[in-house]
C-alpha cells in the first residue's frame, strides 16, 4: 500500500513512518521544512513539499495515493479551539480528495471525547462528547460528515503518548512543575490517565490503515487509567521536586491552560481496538518511563 501520511516528521508521525515502512508499505511523507525532509528521507519516505493548509497540494499528493493517516496537528495549546476548527477544514479537504474511491482515511481524535460515563473508562462504542463541550471532538464531527458523503474514514484517538523524551501534555507539565517550583496533584490525585508507548501506537496505526474498516472506531491504549498522584509523586522525585495537593478551586491559577486536564478522570478501554485488530501493545508503561526519563535536576 502507498500511503500519504501528514504529520510525518512528527513524534507519532514518523514512529508511524517506519512502522509502515518496515511492514512493507510505501509513504509519502508530507513536510513542511527542510531541516526536517532529510531525515524523512533517510528513513525511506518520499518527502512531499507543502503545508497541511494547502487544500490543491494534499489533493495532488493524495492522489498518488492508496490510503491516508492523517496525524498533523497545531500543538500550540494556548489555541487549543482554533487549531482543532482548523483540523476540521482540513479533514473535509482530505475528504474532498478521497470522494468517489474507497481508499481508506484515517484520522485523529483524544480518548477523552468518549468519557461520556462518569467514572467509567471511555470505550470505542460510547456516545462522545460534542465540540462544544470538548474542543477535540470537532475532528470525529468533521470525520462523520466526510462519511456521509462515502469516505472510508475511521478513527484512531490517543491517550497521553509517551517515549524518553516527550509524553503527551505530561511534557507541558514537567515544564510548569520545573518553572513553579513544586509539583502539584488535585485533590487526592486518584483521577486517572490512559498512556501508550509511541511504538505501540505507531503499530496500531498501521493496523488501522490495512484493515480500512469504514467508521472504525480505535483507541490507542496499552494503560486504561494511571493514577495522577502517581505520575506526579514520579515526577517528584525525578524533578527533585516537592510533591503537594491542591485544592480545587486552586485549579485554574496553578496550571493554567493544563487545568483542562489536571483534575480530570479519563481511563480508557482498549478492548474492542484489541480484537478488531489483534493488537498487542508491548512496550514500557508510563510510570517505567518516567523513571527512566532523563531530566536535569534543579539548578
Amino acid at each position: 500500500m502507498r500511503v500519504f501520511v501528514t504529520g510525518a516528521t512528527g513524534n507519532i508521525g514518523s514512529r508511524v513512518v517506519k512502522e509502515l515502512i518496515a511492514a512493507d508499505h510505501q509513504v509519502i511523507g508530507l513536510c513542511r521544512s527542510e531541516d526536517k525532509a532529510a531525515a524523512l528521507a533517510a528513513a525511506g519516505a518520499e518527502v512531499y513539499r507543502g503545508l497541511i493548509t494547502d487544500s490543491d497540494r494534499l489533493k495532488e499528493g493524495i492522489a498518488r495515493s492508496d490510503g491516508v493517516i492523517h496525524l498533523a496537528f497545531n500543538h500550540d495549546f494556548s489555541k487549543f479551539v482554533q487549531n482543532c476548527e482548523d483540523d476540521r477544514r482540513v479533514i473535509k479537504a482530505l475528504g474532498s480528495a478521497l470522494a468517489g474511491s474507497d481508499r481508506p482515511l484515517i484520522v485523529t481524535s483524544g480518548t477523552p471525547i468518549a468519557n461520556t460515563v462518569p467514572g467509567e473508562p471511555a470505550r470505542e462504542d460510547n456516545a462522545t462528547f460534542g465540540s462544544d463541550i470538548n474542543p477535540r471532538a470537532a475532528s470525529e464531527e468533521a470525520a462523520a460528515a466526510v462519511a456521509a458523503e462515502g469516505v472510508n474514514v475511521s478513527v484512531v484517538r490517543l491517550p497521553q503518548v509517551h517515549d524518553p523524551v516527550t509524553q503527551g501534555l505530561i511534557t507541558y507539565v514537567i515544564e510548569l512543575y520545573r518553572e513553579k517550583g513544586v509539583c502539584a496533584y488535585v485533590g487526592d490525585g486518584l483521577n486517572r490517565w490512559p498512556a501508550a508507548h509511541v511504538l505501540d501506537v505507531a503499530q496500531l496505526y498501521r493496523l488501522a490503515i490495512e484493515k480500512a474498516e469504514p467508521g472504525a472506531k480505535y483507541h490507542a491504549v496499552a494503560e486504561e487509567g494511571v493514577p495522577v498522584r502517581d505520575i506526579v509523586e514520579t515526577l517528584g522525585r525525578r524533578l527533585q521536586l516537592p510533591v503537594k495537593s491542591i485544592a480545587p478551586e486552586e485549579t485554574q491559577s496553578f496550571f493554567g491552560w493544563l487545568a483542562m486536564i489536571a483534575a480530570h478522570d479519563m481511563p480508557a478501554s482498549s478492548a474492542q481496538t484489541r480484537e478488531k485488530l489483534g493488537w498487542k501493545p508491548k512496550s514500557h508503561g508510563l510510570l517505567a518511563e518516567l523513571e527512566m526519563l532523563e531530566v536535569p535536576s534543579r539548578q
